[in-house]
């Protein structure tokens, strides 16, 4: 796990990685099939493909679904903003000039076989959903980034042993 950045404005993130026994073009045959996400989050409750497009390419643009018990229920949109078959996938929630969120997948293969999967959450640096909170209590606004990357971390997780297991069930 790696954490950088303590301010929202310094667009602060969190990664993990995860090793596949999988060759990359299976692992990225999942990471790509955004809409299948929301199986493997608690957050995310479901994914629409916009303007007819039905798989990530750079401009791609799709609405994420989400709930939270403490925040409620609301949609985003996300543009592909990286698309490098099969080695990275990224996007940027909301304006991609200054999104809320970018969220990004790298593939590594190493000589040994299979495949490192990492997952970046970074937050910012343009508004969200945290803004208002940091806004009101600028005083707390490393605890309120903290406890937000914690959530992403635990779901970061949770996704990535779900890619695993996809991944490692079709090639097993």
């Amino acid at each position: 796990m790696e954490w950088t950045g303590a301010r929202y404005s310094d667009a602060p993130t969190v990664e993990l990685a995860i090793w596949i026994d999988a060759v990359p073009d299976h692992v990225w045959s999942i990471v790509t099939r955004i809409e299948k996400l929301p199986a493997m989050s608690e957050e995310l409750q479901a994914v629409e493909w916009c303007d007819g497009a039905t798989f990530p390419v750079v401009g791609a643009r799709f609405v994420g679904h989400s709930r939270h018990d403490a925040i409620g229920t609301w949609s985003t949109t996300s543009t592909i903003v990286e698309c490098d078959p099969p080695n990275a996938l990224a996007w940027a929630v909301g304006d991609t000039n200054a999104p809320a969120a970018v969220w990004r997948f790298a593939l590594e293969r190493p000589d040994s076989g299979g495949t490192w999967l990492s997952y970046r959450a970074q937050l910012g640096p343009g508004r969200s959903g945290l803004t208002p909170a940091i806004e009101r209590m600028p005083d707390k606004e490393q605890q309120i980034v903290f406890g937000r990357l914690r959530e992403f971390e635990a779901g970061i997780s949770r996704t990535l042993s779900g890619i695993k297991d996809s991944a490692e069930a079709i090639c097993g």
